[in-house]
This record gives structure tokens, sequence and C-alpha cells, in this order.
């Protein structure tokens, strides 16, 4: 390897973390229309899907799932109860947990939102396939990075 390809390694479009920076905030605004006619901020829809897949869930649960601590899940679990999607109350098995479930009006939300990934591919330009080959490639990455001091 030669120097100047060494050297070229510090410019900004070859980091890695750069592309992965724009990219997650460019997504994530192209989302926001999508979701305000659902009355949801992106983290709260992450969070509606990790019920919508299983209710109730303890809040330890739903942070495992998406991989946020519970002091930043904490105020998005509150909105959600705010807006009437969720409720949160004692575990019925474990009263130091935590169980957040949804409402009738939070399970019936799923039924709006079932259009959002079709939407989503459509506004980036995805397929299906693609849109799998880019998570499958996102979730080695999260992988490694979690890894990362294991090495």
């Amino acid at each position: 390897m030669s120097v100047s390809t060494i050297e070229n390694d510090l410019l900004l479009e070859r980091q890695l973390c750069f592309g992965l920076s724009v990219a997650s905030r460019s997504v994530i605004a192209a989302y926001k229309p999508v979701l305000t006619a659902l009355s949801l901020t992106h983290p709260q829809y992450l969070v509606m899907l990790a019920l919508w897949e299983e209710a109730p869930r303890r809040v330890k649960d739903i942070g495992s799932a998406l991989l946020l601590e519970s002091a930043t899940l904490s105020p998005l679990l509150k909105r959600l109860e705010t807006l009437g999607y969720v409720t949160r109350t004692k575990d019925a098995t474990d009263e130091r947990a935590l169980a957040v479930d949804l409402t009738p009006e939070g399970a019936a939300l799923r039924q709006q939102a079932l259009s959002v990934p079709g939407t989503m591919m459509a506004r980036l330009g995805l397929d299906r396939e693609g849109a799998m080959a880019l998570h499958t490639s996102m979730m080695a990455l999260i992988d490694a990075a979690t890894h990362a001091d294991d090495r």
C-alpha cells in the first residue's frame, strides 16, 4: 500500500462513520412525513414496531430489542402513553418491572402502519430484496461494532 493510499484513507468521503451518519439522518428525515400521518416520530415508531410484534413487554425487553437505554426509552413511552397508544403498568410477575401494553388505539394504528415499509422503499428507490440486503449488511455491521472491543 502506497503512502498516498494511506493518506487518502483520511479523506472524509472514505470514512465509514461519515457515510453511515449522513445515511442515517437522511433516511430518518425521509420517514418524517410518512410517520407524521401516524402522529409518530421515528423513535416512537420503532417502539410501536416492537410492541406490534409482542405486547405486553417489559421496558427492559423493549430496550433490549431496540438497543436503547431505559433513560432514552422512558420519555418515548411517556409520550406514547400521552398519545393514547400504550399503557404502562407494574408487571404482574415482578412489581419492580414496568410492563408496556398497547391500547386499542395503539393496536389499531398497526393497520395504518402497514403501508409504511412499502412507502419507504418507494421513497428510497429500493425493492424488497434491496432493502433486505441493506438490512443484512447493517445488522452485520451493528454486530461487528458491538463486539469491536472483543477483538
